[in-house]
């Protein structure tokens, strides 16, 4: 079971805050670092110092770690015109040496969208797919050759196709709850599929979609790997915990239910159910990220026990 940290830096958090995340992730022998890509903090927090932008942030991290994998969940796909997107990840995989991954979003949150000035499409869904067949179109583009597109949102004439990633193909992850438009979309372009905050029964149920879309579309369901999003609240003892949740505003009982929270090992056995119905890979949310005992204790605790 690989476990990924995962950052929410709209809630209040400086590049040199998430650097030092992002080192501790490297050096506590996590698998990544992940963080998402929002521009207004949600809920109650004043959001201060303000938003820093996902991909300038992973550029800065591909200079100042050595290991660790780095991606977003989920880049906006209304944030970026999707030429533009090939081009700041392949630079980002570039300056990493190959270990950026991409997961790709339409977006959803429409009061960023109206403070910064960022149209809000209505129609989001049919512009996902565009712009993943761009991207991965983009970079699967022979050097030398040139890459068209004709979509009903967006169009590309003789685009060189340039720059390529430094890896042969980074990894595309595909994420949400969608009974039928998503799986579909995960099962022709996705590496990895991703559910968010999702309870037991509703990641089994939706693994199984996907993985039938993806018989559907001629590929084995093996070939992607498939993942959680949980909210991490870990402690050695009960005051631990307590003291964990009150920090991020939220509930023992309501964590115990929805996340994955308590001692390390009521952590591991539901780290466990989880790979039982078929994750592979877990991105532990992590919300209060002054906390770095907390990395450490999962370090030494929890993921000790799963490698």
């Amino acid at each position: 079971m690989d476990l990924r940290i995962f950052t929410e830096p709209q809630q209040g958090a400086t590049y040199d805050t998430l650097l030092t995340v992002a080192k501790a992730t490297e050096d506590l022998g996590f698998d990544a670092f992940f963080r998402s890509d929002h521009y207004l903090r949600m809920g109650s927090s004043d959001g201060l110092p303000g938003p820093t932008d996902a991909w300038i942030t992973l550029a800065g991290l591909a200079r100042e770690t050595s290991r660790i994998r780095l991606g977003t969940l989920m880049t906006a796909g209304t944030f970026r015109l999707p030429g533009v997107l090939a081009i700041q990840v392949a630079q980002v995989d570039q300056m990493s040496g190959g270990r950026v991954e991409l997961g790709l979003g339409a977006g959803w949150f429409e009061g960023e969208h109206t403070a910064y000035g960022i149209p809000f499409p209505k129609e989001k869904f049919a512009r996902l797919e565009e712009q993943l067949a761009i991207v991965t179109g983009l970079w699967g583009t022979e050097v030398g050759g040139t890459f068209s597109f004709d979509g009903t949102h967006y169009q590309l004439t003789d685009s060189p196709a340039l720059p390529k990633p430094a890896q042969a193909k980074v990894p595309v992850l595909i994420g949400g709850h969608g009974a039928s438009r998503t799986p579909r979309l995960a099962a022709r372009y996705a590496d990895e599929f991703n559910i968010p905050f999702a309870s037991l029964e509703d990641s089994e149920r939706q693994f199984g979609r996907v993985r039938a879309a993806a018989e559907q579309a001629g590929r084995k369901p093996g070939d992607l790997v498939y993942s959680n999003a949980l909210v991490a609240c870990v402690g050695k003892d009960d005051a631990e915990v307590a003291r964990r949740a009150r920090a991020i505003g939220r509930d023992v009982a309501e964590l115990k239910a929805n996340g994955l929270a308590g001692s390390p090992d009521e952590v591991v056995e539901k780290i466990g159910r989880y790979a039982e119905i078929g994750a592979q890979r877990v991105y532990l949310q992590m919300l209060d990220l002054d906390d770095l005992d907390h990395l450490e204790l999962i370090s030494s605790q929890v993921q000790s026990q799963l490698s």
